[in-house]
């Protein structure tokens, strides 16, 4: 099959999310893929230009280097606002030129503007459109009058989609609210490498690169650091704690990054709050191994995270890891209350938690459970369920 797939996030740098698992895993398995993608980071650019031009990226592959996904940007203008204004006309001709050349058999979307413009497209053209959630996008638009905009474009797509498909049961509810027909909605849940994502035995080399010790409580993050992460509340309730073996491990990039700095520096904690930037994807189930609880202490009112079960959560429970996470709807509803999670209710109570459980001699209990509920997530029984839906939009099978 030949794949079109379309979304507003930097295909390169953002992520690996759900597309990026299931675009490399249906490359290696033949399939053509081409991604139109949105330089959303140009902001925190070094470099300055009035505009970007188009590009190509070739065989891309963002979970395994094997896989051939073509990655276009079409160009933008470079000044706020006018940036989702060019979009709109960079990515409908972008959008007519892939139409043309690319000829593809199915349009996937995980955006809004440029979710809009493929879907008329792909209707003009009679070709299945999907559109796929993992978030409730028009939440994240950062322009807030915007978002009532984002949000109407959105339910219009969900009305008119061939398929839609949703990460979780929460999110599937909230499409359905939406808009979306329930004959024509599914879930294709987040999911896990078994083979990439298991205990080894061997977390040693993390901890010395970063000096922590035998006897150290290692609170583990990886990802995007947003604001609302809850990350700056944790570093500050660890400020306030006089016990030195806790520590926290974060390993990523984002907008909260820099005010993670300013903590650990103005309260003397260099050698507790660790902060790696980015790292490989690939080094991920080291650091994870090298931790001893991971958490996920999200603000609990944030809009955006009320409906979603970011992939991370499944990667830190395959590695046996019990995970401290705030009481959001849609963790709650996937995992529930015995499956190596456990809630709090702000990001302010995490270190309590942590030593709580820390000193409990439960640790090895959660992460047995955390193990056994995930192996049934595997990534490449998830690919040949998405392959199918493919499939059958595409006249191949019955829906």
């Amino acid at each position: 099959m030949r794949i079109l797939i379309v979304q507003e996030s930097d295909w390169l740098k953002r992520g690996p999310h759900q597309q990026h698992q299931l675009a490399d895993r249906l490359s290696l398995k033949g399939h053509q893929i081409r991604v139109i993608d949105y330089e959303i980071l140009w902001r925190e650019q070094t470099k300055k230009e009035l505009f970007s031009r188009r590009q190509v990226f070739q065989d891309i592959g963002k979970i395994n280097p094997q896989a051939k996904v073509t990655v276009i940007r079409p160009g933008i203008i470079k000044i706020p606002i006018l940036d989702y204004v060019s979009l709109v006309f960079t990515h409908q001709r972008e959008i007519a030129r892939q139409i043309a050349e690319f000829q593809p058999d199915v349009v996937v979307s995980f955006g809004i503007l440029n979710n809009y413009l493929a879907l008329r497209a792909a209707k003009k053209h009679k070709i299945p459109f999907i559109y796929y959630w993992i978030d409730v996008l028009h939440h994240l638009i950062p322009i807030k009058p915007l978002q009532f905009i984002g949000q109407s474009l959105e339910s219009r797509a969900l009305r008119q989609a061939d398929r839609v498909l949703t990460i979780n049961d929460k999110l599937r509810d909230y499409v359905l609210s939406a808009g979306a027909t329930d004959k024509k909605t599914r879930v294709i849940r987040a999911g896990i490498d078994i083979e990439q994502f298991k205990p080894s035995g061997k977390s040693s080399e993390i901890r010395q690169t970063y000096r922590l010790r035998e006897n150290d409580v290692v609170l583990f993050f990886m990802g995007w650091l947003y604001h609302f992460s809850g990350l700056k509340e944790v570093a500050l309730e660890l400020a306030k704690t006089d016990d030195p073996r806790l520590k926290l491990l974060i390993v990523g990039e984002g907008d909260a990054f820099e005010d993670l700095k300013r903590i650990q520096e103005k309260h003397n904690l260099q050698d507790r709050v660790i902060l790696t930037g980015q790292k490989p994807y690939t080094e991920m189930p080291a650091f994870i191994e090298a931790s001893d609880i991971c958490l996920l202490p999200a603000y609990p009112q944030e809009k955006v995270m009320q409906d979603i079960v970011p992939i991370k959560l499944y990667e830190y429970l395959a590695m046996e890891k019990p995970v401290i996470a705030t009481r959001l709807p849609g963790i709650m509803q996937e995992f529930g209350e015995d499956n190596g999670v456990v809630y709090i209710n702000e990001p302010e109570d995490t270190i309590v938690k942590a030593k709580s459980l820390a000193e409990s001699d439960k640790m090895g209990e959660f992460g047995i459970k955390a193990r056994k509920f995930v192996e049934k997530y595997s990534w490449n029984k998830l690919t040949a369920e998405f392959e199918e839906i493919l499939r059958e939009a595409t006249g191949s099978s019955k829906f």
